[in-house]
């Protein structure tokens, strides 16, 4: 993105210094990982809520510093441009207080040790909080090995990885006797909250047997890890974005956010601390977030991921593009009916998701475009697309949706629609080009044991050769 243009430079640059510029709030709430889903979602949340002016955002960036860069000049400040079919609505959110590099880790520290400051909040992609498969965390890690070494040597060092930036924070807020607080993920992970307390608490008894005694058990009795389901399509800003904030209001605007009118955030937690009025915004507080993870990230994210293997190679690049093609919908909906087979949900409910999903994937104006969504596919597949090649194999059934998905991802990592960009790429394009045995290759990869059903190497080998 380029942060100006022709357009823009001439314009008063977006600060609370304007007149009608909403004032900062007091910084209640620490979020890491400063990107645009963050000021779609739980920052605009948070600036509907009907306590806002009392709740405001610390937030800090994931390893690199731009989004910082960019919006510190403007305090903080966004125009969030919602894409209707018909135009655009345009509003300058004000809930995040202050901005801040990763680097600024004396800064994380001091905010942790504040007791007002109630909840963190996390959107850094689902590779980095670091529990494996099996459920632990991934202490072979060479990042998270290198923080580990800091901690025990010393519980404010610098660190890097989303687990140890975690516990250091949660160090400083006990050492500090601040009280409790929530820990609240926001990335699409099943059971983010359980993901995110078991990476900390197993590191947090590695750092115990030197600098930290008794930590593993202070986070055990004073953080409550809440868990959420979040769903906003936001795409990636664009020059055309910037032009489109300034002729909305007047103002230069470096880091507008484009994103859709559709909008859900699902929320379990305890909240020992309290928390923003989110409810009053439109957020569902709920008992048991789970049914809605598991509608999300099979219904919406398991056909983007089919979406963005499969629509690429019939030579489409947005996801409005994809779903116009007869075809590629046809893929949708057959991959659909299956996971719908095993959602815990009443079917009528699922029917007007999917209507909606499809309403929302025809918008032309947001642009969402397939490379984007087709990063880290050796992360999403396994939660997106094998729980429902599971389930249908399990009932005797043959899910050709599903396996369709994982055949175009195979066409993929062998060079074909989007590039690849995935942390496992290197593991996962050996597979898929490992000749006569890539398709279980590739199936081993995603979960051990799926080799083990002879129909299901077959199926996915059978849409490969139709795929290409």
């Amino acid at each position: 993105m380029t942060t100006t243009t022709a357009e823009t430079t001439a314009r008063t640059r977006l600060a609370r210094s304007l007149p009608d510029a909403p004032p900062a709030p007091p910084v209640r709430l620490v979020h890491l990982g400063l990107g645009n889903f963050f000021r779609a979602h739980q920052a605009w949340y948070t600036a509907h809520a009907s306590d806002a002016p009392d709740w405001g955002y610390a937030a800090f960036t994931g390893r690199r510093p731009d989004a910082a860069d960019v919006l510190a000049p403007q305090d903080g400040l966004y125009t969030l441009l919602v894409r209707h079919p018909d135009g655009d609505a345009a509003e300058v959110v004000g809930s995040v207080a202050q901005v801040h590099a990763a680097s600024e880790h004396a800064t994380y520290l001091e905010l942790l040790r504040r007791p007002e400051v109630a909840v963190v909040t996390t959107t850094l992609t689902e590779s980095a909080y670091l529990v494996r498969a099996d459920g632990h965390l991934a202490v072979d890690d060479d990042a998270l090995a290198a923080d580990l070494a800091a901690l025990r040597a010393d519980l404010t060092a610098p660190v890097s990885t989303l687990p140890a930036r975690l516990l250091a924070g949660l160090a400083a807020r006990r050492a500090a006797g601040a009280g409790p607080v929530t820990v609240l993920p926001c990335d699409n992970l099943p059971h983010n909250g359980t993901v995110a307390r078991t990476g900390v608490l197993e590191l947090a008894a590695l750092v115990d047997s030197s600098a930290g005694a008794g930590l593993a058990a202070w986070v055990h009795e004073h953080v409550d890890f809440a868990s959420s389901m979040v769903d906003r399509i936001t795409p990636a800003t664009t020059d055309d974005d910037v032009r489109a904030a300034a002729e909305a209001t007047g103002l230069a605007d470096a880091a507008p956010v484009p994103t859709e009118p559709f909008t859900e955030w699902v929320l379990a937690g305890a909240f020992p601390a309290g928390r923003p009025a989110w409810e009053s915004a439109g957020a569902l507080v709920v008992d048991d977030a789970r049914p809605y993870e598991q509608r999300k990230l099979w219904l919406l994210n398991g056909s983007h991921s089919l979406l963005a293997y499969g629509a690429s190679l019939r030579g489409r690049t947005t996801v409005a593009e994809a779903i116009a093609d007869p075809v590629c919908r046809g893929w949708v909906e057959e991959y659909w009916d299956e996971a719908c087979r095993h959602l815990p949900m009443p079917a009528e409910e699922l029917t007007t998701y999917r209507s909606a999903l499809l309403d929302r994937y025809s918008n032309p104006r947001v642009r969402h475009l397939l490379a984007q969504i087709a990063s880290g596919g050796s992360l999403k597949l396994p939660v997106r697309i094998v729980p429902t090649l599971l389930a249908e194999r399990a009932a005797g059934r043959s899910p050709v949706g599903a396996a369709r998905a994982v055949a175009a991802w195979v066409w993929h990592l062998r060079g074909r629609g989007t590039p690849v960009e995935d942390p496992g790429a290197e593991a996962a394009q050996a597979a898929a080009r490992s000749g006569d045995g890539s398709v279980a290759a590739v199936l081993e990869l995603l979960r051990t044991g799926l080799t083990d059903d002879d129909e299901l190497v077959r199926l996915v080998a059978e849409q490969v050769d139709a795929l290409a």
